[in-house]
């Protein structure tokens, strides 16, 4: 989901009205509460839902961490489009002519207490896949004697999708999780996807397994709801679009890659690193007087 990087310089509606979908565990009662706030420029709806329940009413429970769009928690239905509470500004889903907010738990996930949900199942589904790094060699990962090689653009192949932060926004909008609860979720197949596609990682063979089921990556109708609400742009509708590709030709005996070795230990200190062939110096940069004469750094004075 693009962020609209205008919207927290736009003015808001004076007063808005947070419509929540409350829901009390010890009575099974679910029902509908509106709270008036006062909005101000670059109030978010977590911002709004904060003041609800530090100045109007201490019962509302909602989760929330880091504030910033990193952590994944405070991830709500809002307005009938899963977001991140903290990343949504009034003026995105709020206006003079409709000033009401709807506010609900994420879709396809229990509901603990009103906006709160359980996401148990949705990590034991993303734990099922593995998700880290597997060795042939367990006493070459166990006790390494260096890092693994990676290039530039073997690390771009997984570097999107290790922006994930759990939020479980693509979880909530996927209509096939809704039929189907024991798909395994765009996520989890997400994740898959990211450790096959990891030059460093050999344990491609099992997870193929894992997702290639009645509720694997077969099972995805490729709606693509999932990407239009990931906040990160992760894509996880196309990670597994081509996870499907990889298993096509893993099934059929064609699946090839290469696979990292250790790198050498780092050079010792003191020991100059040599520049490669094309590395050219800046004019008037002498390497050996730069060796000679320590760096001084001139702070300015107070």
């Amino acid at each position: 989901m693009a962020i609209d990087i205008e919207a927290a310089r736009r003015t808001p509606p004076k007063e808005v009205v947070i419509r929540v979908r409350r829901y009390s565990p010890e009575t099974k009662k679910v029902w509908w509460q509106e709270y008036k706030v006062e909005a101000h420029r670059g109030m978010t709806v977590l911002d709004a839902l904060i003041k609800i329940r530090e100045e109007q009413d201490h019962t509302i429970a909602v989760r929330y961490s880091c504030r910033q769009g990193m952590c994944g928690s405070c991830g709500m239905t809002i307005n009938g489009t899963p977001r991140l509470a903290c990343q949504t500004q009034i003026t995105e889903v709020a206006s003079e002519a409709n000033p009401v907010i709807t506010v609900e738990p994420l879709y396809n996930f229990p509901v603990i207490k009103d906006l709160i949900t359980d996401f148990t199942d949705f990590f034991n589904k993303h734990r099922s896949v593995k998700p880290y790094i597997i060795r042939k060699d367990k006493e070459e990962q166990e006790n390494p004697k260096g890092q693994y090689d990676m290039y530039p653009d073997e690390y771009l192949q997984i570097y999107q999708y290790s922006n994930c932060v759990y939020c479980g926004l693509c979880y909530a909008a996927c209509p096939v999780v809704a039929a189907d609860p024991q798909f395994l979720g765009p996520q989890a197949l997400m994740y898959a996807f990211r450790f096959v596609n990891d030059v460093r990682d050999e344990g491609w063979g099992e997870r193929f397994l894992i997702v290639d089921t009645e509720h694997g990556c077969h099972r995805c109708h490729f709606a693509a709801s999932c990407s239009a609400v990931c906040p990160k742009a992760v894509d996880p509708a196309g990670a597994i679009q081509a996870l499907r590709s990889k298993l096509f030709r893993y099934r059929l005996g064609l699946y090839k890659r290469r696979v990292s070795k250790v790198a050498g230990p780092p050079p010792e200190k003191g020991e100059r690193v040599q520049l490669p062939p094309e590395a050219t110096l800046l004019p008037g940069v002498d390497l050996k007087k730069l060796e000679e004469e320590p760096v001084v750094i001139k702070l300015p004075e107070e």
